[in-house]
């Protein structure tokens, strides 16, 4: 009897520690426009550096993220619930409808297309360039740009955080991606099986660098998200990694 109590509050434990600590934000005005084609194959790759974007699990539901959401990189992962302003605009608007996507990708400044007229991207508006069948949840193809009210809201994401090593001998270039809860990572640090904990700095969207030899070792990894919440990844590279490979975890934020 005991065994079996101590086994469901152990399950219990387990199912708390999984549930994101991360609340949505209030809701804020901004526009949304649409790139990348029905089928979203212009939008792989991109300014946070997922590559492809099916791969990686993001699928159609991505953005571009304006200058003054984007942060220089630090909003790569985050997770928005865009609504249609239907009040604002009846004509183009979706009434009612929502979509939640992640923030993949950067729109930079007087960046022009047909669909957005170009500008919408300059600071300090605060503008998503959605993958196009995102914005069509939402929007009405010919209408281009819409008004929305959009608010960040915690990622739910299938399966562990995963780590895709690039880069050469003493600068190991990690890719960190399907990150739950905040999506955003605040720091980063790693550690090989022979070294001690070393910080990690951004070197551009969900890039993390570091500068230390560790071929041939096992490599952990401990990841702060922008709440707060800290996850330790031991171990989940093992020894005979190699340059180019994605490895993924059983844990999640």
């Amino acid at each position: 009897m005991e065994r079996a109590i101590y086994a469901l509050v152990a399950g219990l434990l387990l199912c708390f520690a999984n549930v994101s600590a991360f609340a949505p934000s209030g809701w804020t005005k901004g526009h949304a426009t649409f790139y990348g084609g029905s089928d979203a194959s212009g939008t792989m790759g991109g300014a946070c550096g997922y590559g492809n974007l099916y791969a990686a699990g993001y699928g159609t539901r991505t953005a571009a993220l304006s200058t003054a959401l984007f942060n220089d990189g630090a909003s790569c992962g985050q997770c928005y619930r865009i609504m249609c302003d239907y009040q604002t605009d009846t004509r183009w608007c979706i009434k009612g409808a929502s979509v939640t996507i992640t923030a993949t990708n950067f729109c930079p400044p007087n960046f022009a297309l047909p669909s957005n007229n170009g500008g919408w991207c300059n600071p300090p508006l605060q503008h998503f360039d959605m993958a196009q069948p995102a914005w069509e949840k939402i929007g009405i193809y010919r209408g281009g740009i819409v008004p929305v009210l959009f608010q960040r809201v915690p990622c739910k994401k299938h399966g562990g955080v995963r780590f895709t090593i690039n880069g050469r001998d003493y600068f190991e270039l990690v890719q960190i991606s399907n990150v739950a809860g905040a999506g955003s990572i605040q720091s980063v640090s790693i550690k090989g099986s022979k070294t001690g904990w070393m910080a990690m700095s951004r070197n551009w969207g969900a890039n993390w660098q570091s500068n230390s030899y560790l071929n041939g070792q096992s490599l952990s990894f401990r990841v702060t998200t922008t709440d707060g919440e800290t996850r330790v990844f031991e171990n989940i590279v093992p020894s005979n990694w190699a340059f180019g490979q994605t490895f993924s975890s059983n844990i999640q934020f």
